[in-house]
């Protein structure tokens, strides 16, 4: 299904990132009255009626001078009307139309994206009338909402989301698997690819970043064949500022949610840092299978126990979702790179089994039995049946009588169940509670 991107743009302190943390049901974007909090840009995953799109919060700060200030926003709503798809155009009600708001409603003008102006702090019945001046900026329909409270925000996503392609438009199924390297800037990527294809089909070079877009390679040799991807390395968000870059990451979000099975690699020199969490936490998000690879193993001081305790930290940052494979590779050397590719393919084969109810129904209903649902107010919940549901990624559900009464401890210990009877091993699974 071919990704879809919105980026949310404008001037700061006008409420893009209270609507990002709002469309993402996160706490990911700080929030301040001070203008020009978010100094990095933020990116996320939102929903709505059914439909998936990724979310980028495109900050602007001021350093010196309103010249570098108006510089800086420039080149981060150009980038944003490159590569989104949809543009969500973030203006204040409380000061009106402004001389900034006014230059980028002129960029947004030339551009052929869809934009939507969001007239922001339209929380009482008095500004409601205010808004009307902001069709003064030539860009057609106006939305009042209140990033805060939420009010307004339904409208908006319906219209939003009635822009996108319908879903017979949009299905680009790929016949091979799409298997993507990510990770950051100067762990090893292209030159793990390169000793995969036996070529220098890569640029490989000490410097971080060298890998600018997304490189497409066809595998075909021993028994596989699939199209590998580098993508250009997605560092720590602070760190994204030369236009390229911030372009880059774009290009490798899209990527990850085009991808079959993602293979995140790691610096063992580093360790496991935050950002590599983050990454992680994208691939996940975007139900894509996942293969860890610690790359450099052949520069760490070793012992009898470095791999264990390598391990041990791995699976502490990524909890709870801890069934996955982490293979330790030298790109150099060449050391397991065909046994990380063997086991990739294998994640990819588990992303597509299919359990039989019966089969299903045996492992679900004993351990429902072993260990029932708390009661909730006196109320006994009885699970009575579960399947597997028709879709690309393996998703479950379980029919109830109180599914509302659920929490997420016992989700996760009826999907702990499935995975200790089935290979899932790198994938992340759903499980849902319906009314029986």
């Amino acid at each position: 299904m071919k990704s879809r991107i919105v980026a949310i743009v404008g001037r700061p302190n006008v409420g893009k990132s209270t609507l990002f943390n709002r469309l993402t049901e996160t706490r990911k974007a700080i929030v301040d009255e001070v203008s020009g909090v978010t100094r990095d840009r933020n990116y996320g995953k939102a929903e709505w009626n059914g439909l998936d799109f990724s979310v980028i919060d495109t900050g602007g700060y001021v350093v010196n001078s309103d010249d570098v200030f108006e510089a800086e926003i420039n080149k981060q709503v150009q980038l944003a009307m490159d590569e989104a798809d949809a543009i969500l155009f973030i203006v204040d009600v409380e000061s009106g139309i402004t001389d900034l708001d006014d230059a980028i409603a002129a960029m947004l003008r030339r551009s052929k994206k869809q934009v939507q102006v969001v007239v922001n702090k339209v929380d009482n019945n008095q500004r409601i009338l205010d808004v009307h001046e902001f069709y003064g900026l030539g860009l057609g329909e106006i939305y009042s909402i209140s990033a805060m409270t939420g009010s307004g925000t339904g409208e908006l996503l319906d219209d939003l989301v009635a822009t996108f392609p319908e879903a017979e438009e949009e299905e680009e199924e790929h016949e091979l698997p799409y298997l993507s390297v990510v990770g950051r800037p100067n762990v090893g990527k292209s030159s793990f690819i390169n000793t995969l294809i036996g070529e220098e089909r890569n640029i490989v070079t000490d410097v971080a970043g060298t890998t600018r877009d997304s490189i497409h390679t066809r595998y075909n040799k021993f028994g596989h064949d699939f199209v590998i991807v580098d993508t250009a390395g997605l560092r720590k968000k602070g760190k994204v500022h030369e236009d390229l870059e911030f372009y880059s990451v774009l290009r490798s979000i899209r990527t990850i949610e085009n991808s079959d099975v993602c293979l995140l690699m790691i610096d063992a020199t580093r360790g496991v840092e935050a950002q590599d969490v983050n990454i992680f936490n994208l691939i996940v998000k975007n139900k894509k299978g996942v293969v860890i690879l610690i790359n450099k193993w052949d520069l760490v001081e070793k012992d009898n126990s470095t791999t264990g305790k390598f391990q041990k930290e791995i699976n502490e940052r990524i909890a709870p979702f801890t069934d996955v494979p982490v293979i330790f590779i030298s790109a150099l050397t060449k050391q397991r790179v065909f046994k990380a590719l063997e086991i990739a393919m294998e994640v990819n084969k588990c992303r597509k089994t299919r359990i039989k109810t019966s089969a299903l129904n045996e492992i679900i209903l004993k351990a429902v039995e072993a260990y029932p649902p708390p009661s909730v107010k006196g109320k006994f919940i009885k699970i009575k049946y579960a399947t597997q549901l028709p879709s690309p990624t393996p998703v479950f559900a379980l029919f109830a009588n109180l599914p509302q009464y659920i929490k997420e401890p016992y989700r996760r210990y009826i999907e702990n169940q499935i995975r200790e009877n089935f290979n899932f091993s790198g994938v992340p699974i759903q499980v849902y509670f319906r009314q029986k």
